[in-house]
C-alpha cells in the first residue's frame, strides 16, 4: 500500500527521492518522510501529502546522496508525525522505511521492551529496526548480515530498505509478498515500491523474488542473496515503461485523463491477439494451457473490488460463450474457507498491480491444491504475474488515479478474448455470431471514443445530483456486474453511499429505499433483458423515484420513460459492459469534483493493496 524510494549514487539524493514520492503518492498518503546521510542521519516526516512534506523542508540542509523516502497508508497507528516513515533506531544511526505488515511484531516489541527498549510510535516498522539495532550491536555482524538476520525473525510481508550511518556507501532491501523493484544506473542505484520513480533515470532493473535481500554498493555493486542466506544470480530486464504515461497530459486529474485512455487501451488489449484477416482471437500468453482449459472441470476466477467485477462480467462471457462452468470469487474470502480444488481447476486471477495480497494468497493456496493458474495483470514483473502458470498482460500502462477506470475495460477485454478464444476452439457458438462478435469487439474502440463525447451532457446531470446521499445502481445479466462497479466507483471518489443490485432484486428489498430524493441508474440497453428492464423502470417511477437510465442510441421508448438519459453506441449485449461503464465513471468523477473530493486520492484508499 506504501510507497518506498530509495538512492545511491553520485547525485544529490533529496530531489529524486521528492519526485519519486510525487511518483508513487497514488499508493498511500496519509504522511511522507525521508532520511538523508549528510555526516549524520537526518529525518524529516510530517503527517499529510509529499506537499506537505515539501513544506517542512523546505528551509532544511537536504545535501547528501544517499537516502529514503516514503508515502504512507496507514496499518498499523494512526497517521501522524511520529508513525510517519522512516523510522530510526534508538541510536539514530539506522532508518527503515517499509511496506507492508510485521504480523509478529507484538512478540517482538515485548522481547525488545524486556531488554530495555522504548518505543515511541504505534507502528509494526519501528519494532523491525529496533531489532536491528539491537542484532547490529550483539551478533557484531556486517550490516547486511544483519539484516537477513532479523528478517530470520520477521513473520508477515514486507518490502523494506534499510540506511546505515556506518555504512554510508550501501543500501539493504528486501521483500516478500510486498513489490519492489531495483534500476540499475551508472555508478547508481534506485529502489522502488514500483518502476514509476526509476524510469525517468535508467531502464535496467531487477526485480528480486520472495524472501530476497538485495545490497548495492558503490564499491561492491549489486548483490542478492535469500533469506535462507543462499546467493542469486540478478535478472537484469529492461523497462518498457513511457514516461509519458506517468504524466497528466493536459487534463486536471489522473483519472479523467485514464477515462479518456480507453479506447487506446482496450485497442492495446487487444493487439496482436485479435486477427481480424483470419477471424482468430490467438493469446500467446496462455496458448500452451489451451487443452487444459477445454478441459476444464471448472474455471474459478479470483479477485478483489473492481477486478472482481471484471470476473463476474468473464463469468458471463465464458459461460454463455464457450459453455464452461465459471465460479467467480472474492479472492479474500476464498484464501480462507478452505476451498474444494481439484487439479483440473483453471484458476484466473485478476488483479491490476499483479500485487493484491489477497489475490496473491489465493493462488499460492490454489497452486498447492493442483490447480493451473492463469494471471490477468497490468504490471510486467509483478508478484501475481510470476507466480502463475501463464497468462495476459493487459497492456493498458500505469494507472495512477486510485479508483480504477481503464484497468477494468482492459481486464473485460482480455477476459472477452478468452471466451472467444475458448468458444472457437470448442465449437460451442454458432461461427457467423463469432465472426459478428470479432467485428464489434474490433469496433469497441471507436464506440467508446463516441461515448466519451456525453462527457458534457453528464457533467449537468452530476450538477443536479451532487447533494444526494444514497444512489442505487440496476442492472440485469452480464449488466449487473457494471452496476456493482458504478456503484463503487461512487462511493470511492465522492463518499455517496451506492449501491449495486440485480433489477429483479430490486423488490427484494431495496425497493424500500426508493423516494424522489434518490437517483436510480439503471443500464437499460436495446440487447438482452430489455422488456425486464422496462418494467423495473415503471416500477420505479410508480414510486416517484428519479431514473437516470444508460440507453442505446436512438431508443425514444426508455427516454421517454427516464428523467435522464445517456446514450451509448448500439452493440452485440455480451459488450454492452466495456461501453455502459463509460458513462458511469465519468458521473462518478462529475460528482466527485463537485463535491469538492480529490478525485485522484480518495479518502482512506490506496492504489495497490499489498496488505490483507
Amino acid at each position: 500500500m506504501c510507497g518506498i524510494v530509495a538512492y545511491l549514487g553520485a547525485k544529490e539524493a533529496s530531489p529524486i527521492l521528492i519526485n519519486g514520492l510525487k511518483r508513487l503518492e497514488y499508493r498511500g498518503y496519509d504522511s511522507a518522510g525521508i532520511a538523508l546521510l549528510n555526516g549524520g542521519m537526518h529525518v524529516y516526516k510530517t503527517r499529510g501529502k509529499v506537499s506537505d512534506l515539501e513544506g517542512l523542508i523546505e528551509d532544511k540542509d537536504l545535501s547528501g546522496t544517499t537516502g529514503i523516502a516514503h508515502t504512507r497508508w496507514a496499518t498499523h497507528g494512526e497517521p501522524n508525525d511520529i508513525n510517519a516513515h522512516p523510522h530510526t533506531s534508538p541510536n539514530g544511526k539506522i532508518s527503515l522505511i517499509h511496506n507492508g505488515i510485521i504480523e509478529n511484531y507484538a512478540i517482538l516489541k515485548e522481547e525488545l521492551k524486556q531488554r530495555g527498549y522504548v518505543f515511541t510510535s504505534d507502528t509494526d516498522t519501528e519494532v523491525l529496526v529496533y531489532l536491528i539495532q539491537d542484532i547490529y550491536e550483539h551478533e557484531k555482524t556486517d550490516f547486511a548480515e544483519t539484516v537477513r538476520l532479523a528478517l530470520s525473525q520477521v513473520t508477515g510481508a514486507y518490502a523494506i530498505v534499510v540506511l546505515s550511518q556506518e555504512n554510508p556507501d550501501m543500501l539493504v532491501a528486501a521483500r516478500k509478498g510486498s513489490p519492489l523493484v531495483v534500476g540499475i544506473g551508472e555508478g547508481e542505484y534506485f529502489m522502488a515500491s514500483d518502476a514509476a520513480p526509476i524510469v525517468e533515470y535508467t531502464r535496467q532493473v531487477v526485480y528480486p523474488g520472495e524472501e530476497e535481500i538485495v545490497v548495492v554498493s558503490l564499491k561492491d555493486g549489486l548483490k542478492i542473496m535469500t533469506i535462507a542466506k543462499t546467493e542469486k544470480t540478478p535478472y537484469i530486464q529492461t523497462l518498457e515503461l513511457n514516461l509519458t504515461a506517468l504524466e497528466k497530459g493536459g487534463f486536471p486529474h489522473f483519472m479523467l485523463k485514464e477515462i479518456y485512455e480507453q479506447p487506446r487501451t482496450v485497442r492495446d488489449s487487444m493487439r496482436g491477439r485479435l486477427n481480424m484477416e483470419q477471424g482468430l482471437v490467438v493469446l500467446g500468453g496462455i496458448q500452451d494451457y489451451t487443452r487444459k482449459l477445454l478441459n476444464a472441470r471448472r474455471i474459478i476466477i479470483v479477485g478483489c473490488g473492481t477486478s472482481w467485477h471484471a470476473g463476474l462480467v468473464g463469468e458471463y462471457l465464458i459461460e454463455e460463450l464457450a459453455r464452461i462452468p465459471v465460479e467467480v470469487e472474492y479472492a479474500s474470502e476464498f484464501r480462507y474457507r478452505n476451498p474444494i480444488i481439484f487439479e483440473d481447476d483453471i484458476v484466473i486471477a485478476i488483479s491490476q498491480s499483479g500485487e493484491t495480497a489477497d489475490t496473491l494468497a489465493a493462488i499460492e493456496m490454489a497452486k498447492a491444491k493442483g490447480a493451473t493458474i492463469l494471471g490477468i495483470c497490468n504490471v510486467v514483473g509483478s508478484s501475481i504475474a510470476r507466480a502463475s502458470h501463464a497468462g495476459s498482460y493487459t497492456h493498458a500502462g500505469p494507472e495512477i488515479g486510485v479508483a480504477s477506470t481503464k484497468a477494468f475495460t482492459s481486464q473485460v477485454t482480455i477476459l472477452t478474448l478468452l471466451a472467444l478464444m475458448l468458444a472457437e476452439k470448442k465449437g460451442s457458438l454458432a461461427a457467423s455470431r463469432y465472426y459478428r462478435l470479432l467485428h464489434e469487439l474490433n469496433s469497441i474502440p471507436e464506440k467508446i471514443e463516441k461515448a466519451l463525447k456525453a462527457n458534457e451532457d453528464i457533467k449537468k446531470i452530476a450538477e443536479i445530483f451532487s447533494k444526494t446521499s444514497n444512489a442505487l445502481y440496476l442492472g440485469r445479466g452480464i449488466n449487473f456486474p457494471v452496476a456493482l462497479e458504478g456503484a463503487l466507483k461512487l462511493k470511492e471518489i465522492s463518499y455517496i453511499h451506492a449501491e449495486g443490485y440485480p433489477a429483479a432484486e430490486m423488490k427484494h428489498g431495496p425497493i424500500a429505499l426508493i423516494d424522489a430524493e434518490m437517483p436510480v441508474l439503471v443500464i437499460a440497453t436495446r440487447k438482452g433483458h430489455y422488456d425486464k428492464m422496462v418494467s423495473n423502470i415503471q416500477e420505479v417511477k410508480a414510486r416517484k423515484g428519479v431514473i437516470i437510465a444508460i440507453v442505446s442510441e436512438g431508443d425514444d421508448n426508455v427516454e421517454s420513460m427516464a428523467d435522464y438519459s445517456i446514450e451509448i453506441p448500439e452493440t452485440d449485449e455480451m459488450l454492452v459492459p466495456l461501453l455502459a461503464t463509460i458513462p458511469l465513471q465519468l458521473l462518478s468523477y462529475h460528482m466527485a469534483l463537485i463535491r469538492g473530493c480529490n478525485v485522484d486520492q480518495p479518502r482512506n484508499l490506496a492504489k495497490s493493496v499489498t496488505v490483507e
